[in-house]
């Protein structure tokens, strides 16, 4: 059973809920009212440990340490250079796992990583080499601690199961942490996700993270909200089945997460020699949340995330019921969304069964050492057979792995026919394992968003990925590729111990931390380029729309594809080559005619008849304009854009293309909005966004003035080409006085040099 409350519920010694402080005081003798319980969580108390401001509700928050990727890290540090930084003020992992498989571009990759190296050395950072680990595992082996925060600029930055609340957010976030700066963001709700029972055999952690995910995600249920994990069901779990679910919380939209931490937390951090790290964290006697997702952990079956996203689940018995007609309406409602090649599901069912063609248990999520030992018990003594099945394995560090070769599990696998592959996070976003066209593959990885497993439909290309957990993949591949529920075989697993072998980091990660070498020279590669200047934002804004995507939800995938386009990430330029380029392969095309438009207005020369029409429409329709001092842009209208990852990447991109804003119904994340505003894009708000379409321009007078006094509401005015104009409301929603004046100043870098 999985149940979300209507209203709120206070947690009583940490199983009870309550419904009323009526029903607390009968439990307890304890008269309680909400405002004073719900500092009784544990998110709660975590905050304010961090908070600078001194006001409970408006947090300040300072981290204990950040960690970036080889997709982010550049842009983060070239940032925080150009903004004044001059060594780290706080431990900086930088890792190696996105892009270090990649032969795209030559050297670049492998230019990035040197790079890192040497800003590790200058400002006293922490290197980890090319696949020595994903950045997750690292960070929960190495980083984590009982009561700490982390920042990361991935979206899975998430330690909540080993008692640390981390964030994953864009670039700018970090820089500012970079500069010394804080965390600005209102207090957000917490949620109690009540756990109790225990799991069936063959059910893992994957089916209970698809399971929130189905029941929250559309709802709204946890957006920008902490999950916190209470409740007598996490004793029954071993610690990386709990790191396993915690991960997935970003799918859900929720912004952190925690979970009470217990002799099993406190054994993980003794295996990896630091129990020095471990806290205890429970809620206090009392505690009020926002809401409950209430989980029986008996009752979690066997579960498939169908594509295009994690929260489109079914059970695997259930699709196998009805196995023709939910391949087919999949395949159409993806069809829908994609243009060019087109999905094709139904040719997956014959034989009265669903066969796909490819297996993956990698990452954060799924390569675990539990996940995998689990899918070891399953495979040993059998073959994925010599068809058109494969299986794929990335275990997610180095320890892992090493002990996955002793204890004889990794020989398990490769028996079997599956591959053991690198510490590499490449299949999640598209850089690694790429199906063929037309193929249908079954993943413990983080997302099945469209095409992020690499397929191109402008180039004919399509494939289909649905999420599974590890151990009904291994059920599969002993299928030969037939869908096959893990909970459907008799398997005795056996859950060996793990040894953690530290001297494997200690051999080759370079800790600089606390040692900056200010006089050490920052190696370039010829690909890293600073980023370009951007204008300030001017009294009045003119916006042609360049993109209108109508879709429930755009992905951050959708904006900037992964996968081999990431290898470009260090060249703003050139990476914005490639922005919304499977989503609206036009939009780059349009938007560099706004650009040069507003560099030749600039620099003095005559705007084009179709600009001065523009102006005179306005004018003739009693709007004021002065086109002279007007900044031109372009941007884009999407209902909800921003879900998935956080690389600053999706709105800097349109930045750099020319974009001034964007205009949206609703954010899908606070990460994406806040790339918008760090890179000096205004986040419109629009209620009736059917005033405007592709190609009419948009004119927003005293636009400078509305976002300095953070107006509730102002009017805009669409342009269409016949000379019609309309007036309709447009807001910003509430944005604190620094990110009024990042606006204002034209992105992040900007802030920093007029403010030193």
């Amino acid at each position: 059973m999985l149940k979300l409350y209507d209203n709120g519920i206070y947690l009583v010694n940490g199983e009870t809920i309550c419904s009323c402080p009526e029903e607390v005081a009968q439990k307890t003798g304890r008269i309680v009212d909400a405002k004073e319980a719900e500092k009784g969580t544990m998110a709660y108390g975590i905050l304010q440990a961090h908070n600078k401001s001194g006001d409970p509700d408006q947090l300040q928050l300072k981290f204990d340490s950040m960690t970036s990727h080889d997709i982010t890290y550049v842009g983060i540090i070239q940032t925080a250079r150009a903004s004044g930084m001059k060594q780290f003020p706080l431990p900086y992992v930088l890792t190696n796992c996105h892009n270090s498989l990649c032969a795209v571009g030559g050297t670049i990759n492998e230019d990035d990583h040197k790079f890192a190296l040497s800003a590790a050395h200058k400002y006293g950072g922490i290197y980890v080499p090319t696949n020595m680990a994903n950045i997750h595992s690292y960070n929960r082996e190495t980083m984590a601690g009982g009561g700490r925060m982390i920042l990361g600029s991935d979206s899975h930055t998430r330690y909540g199961a080993l008692g640390t609340m981390a964030v994953g957010e864009g670039g700018g976030e970090l820089a500012k942490q970079l500069l010394g700066r804080t965390y600005d963001f209102a207090r957000p709700q917490v949620i109690a996700i009540y756990l109790t029972a225990t799991p069936r055999p063959g059910i893992g952690p994957h089916d209970v993270a698809l399971s929130i995910c189905g029941a929250v995600y559309k709802k709204g249920y946890v957006k920008n909200k902490v999950m916190e994990f209470v409740g007598p069901g996490i004793a029954g779990l071993p610690i990386e089945y709990r790191n396993a679910i915690d991960v997935m919380t970003t799918e859900t939209t929720c912004w952190s997460s925690i979970w009470v931490t217990d002799e099993e937390t406190q054994r993980y951090y003794t295996i990896h020699g630091r129990p020095q790290d471990f806290k205890k964290l429970q809620p206090a006697e009392v505690a009020y949340y926002d809401g409950c997702v209430y989980i029986d952990l008996s009752t979690i079956e066997s579960t498939i995330a169908m594509p295009m996203h994690p929260s489109n689940t079914y059970t695997i018995h259930e699709l196998q019921a009805n196995a023709a007609d939910i391949l087919h309406a999949v395949q159409e409602e993806a069809n829908k969304q994609i243009k060019g090649a087109k999905m094709n599901l139904d040719s997956k069912f014959h034989d009265g069964a669903i066969w796909v063609d490819q297996g993956e248990i990698a990452g954060c999520a799924g390569g675990t050492f539990d996940n995998i030992c689990a899918a070891a018990d399953i495979l040993r003594g059998q073959s994925c057979g010599n068809g058109a099945f494969t299986l794929s394995i990335y275990p997610g560090s180095m320890p892992a792995l090493s002990e996955l070769l002793k204890n004889g599990r990794a020989n398990d696998l490769v028996n079997a026919g599956a591959i053991m592959r690198e510490c590499f996070c490449g299949p999640c976003f598209g850089a690694g394992d790429c199906p063929a066209n037309g193929e249908f593959s079954i993943r413990h990885t983080t997302r099945n968003f469209p095409n992020r497993e690499g397929s191109k439909p402008g180039e004919s290309q399509m494939a289909a990925v649905a999420l599974m957990d590890a151990r009904s993949i291994a059920a599969t591949a002993a299928n030969g590729g037939k869908l096959t529920a893990a909970t459907d075989l008799d398997v005795e697993y056996t859950n060996p111990e793990y040894h953690y072998n530290a001297s494997l980091y200690e051999k080759r990660v370079y800790n600089g931390w606390g040692h900056a070498e200010p006089d050490a020279e920052l190696r370039f590669g010829p690909n890293i380029k600073d980023w370009p200047e951007m204008p300030a934002l001017t009294d009045d804004l003119l916006v042609k729309v360049c993109s209108y995507i109508t879709d429930p939800v755009t992905t951050t995938d959708e904006l900037i594809p992964s996968g081999e386009t990431s290898s470009y990430r260090s060249n703003p330029e050139r990476l914005s080559e490639f922005a919304l380029s499977r989503r609206d392969p036009q939009y780059v095309g349009r938007s560099k005619v706004m650009r040069q438009i507003e560099r030749d207005r600039e620099a003095g020369k005559a705007l084009p008849e179709e600009v001065l029409n523009v102006y005179a429409a306005l004018t003739k329709a009693g709007v004021k304009n002065d086109p002279a001092h007007t900044d031109i842009g372009s941007t884009i209208f999407a209902n909800m854009p921003g879900d998935g990852s956080a690389r600053e990447q999706a709105a800097s991109c349109q930045r750099v293309m020319g974009a001034s804003a964007n205009f949206a119904k609703q954010y899908a994340t606070k990460r994406y909005r806040s790339n918008c505003i760090n890179w000096g894009m205004t986040p419109f708000l629009v209620e009736n966004p059917e005033v405007f379409e592709l190609g009419d321009y948009i004119f927003v007078p005293g636009i400078r003035e509305a976002v300095l006094e953070n107006k509730a509401s102002f009017t805009a005015y669409a342009v269409k080409p016949d000379g019609t104009v309309t007036a309709f409301p447009v807001s910003t929603g509430a944005l604190t006085e620094p990110e009024r004046q990042i606006i204002a100043d034209g992105c992040l870098i900007n802030y920093y040099r007029n403010n030193q």
